[in-house]
């Protein structure tokens, strides 16, 4: 049980990846639905944890996700609205979501300690690549400064995120 958990865990470590990267640069608009849709994913991961858990320690964990990203979302929101940009879908944020709901599927037929285990193991691997993603491609391609600057704060948060879902994983094995 545990090495399928690892696998699984390291399957959705590189899928994701692979919807970071498109082959032109991203435009701001681009960067900014991406980030969005980045979040409306953890969002909907931790709403589904709090349904599904059980667990004092995955609820609280749910519970911030679903409270920091709103956060970042609204901001993100209230900055397009400012710089009057839209939001630009593309296949980023369609593989992105698409990942999203299949693991949102898989995960909904789990309960219990295995439900905690699978949301636990993605919220690290997620993290992990949304991490790199900002790092690596969204952060560096960002034109506009107050997008730059949003999406560095997101990192900061997100990072420490990280750390608490490795944390929750180590402790609900």
């Amino acid at each position: 049980m545990r090495m399928k958990l690892a696998s699984v865990a390291f399957a959705l470590a590189l899928a994701p990846a692979a919807a970071f990267s498109q082959a032109a640069k991203p435009t701001d608009p681009q960067i900014a639905h991406i980030a969005y849709t980045a979040g409306e994913i953890d969002i909907a991961a931790g709403k589904q944890a709090l349904k599904v858990s059980k667990n004092a320690q995955v609820r609280s964990f749910a519970e911030e996700m679903v409270r920091d990203h709103t956060a970042v979302n609204d901001q993100a929101l209230a900055l397009v609205k400012k710089l009057h940009v839209t939001p630009q879908d593309n296949p980023t944020s369609q593989a992105l979501k698409k990942k999203a709901d299949a693991q949102l599927a898989s995960q909904a037929k789990l309960s219990g300690a295995a439900f905690d285990r699978a949301y636990a193991a993605n919220e690290v691997a997620y993290h992990k690549t949304v991490n790199s993603a900002l790092q690596k491609t969204l952060i560096p391609d960002a034109k506009n400064a107050e997008l730059k600057s949003l999406l560095q704060t997101g990192l900061k948060l997100f990072t420490e995120h990280q750390h608490h879902a490795e944390e929750l994983a180590a402790k609900i094995k």
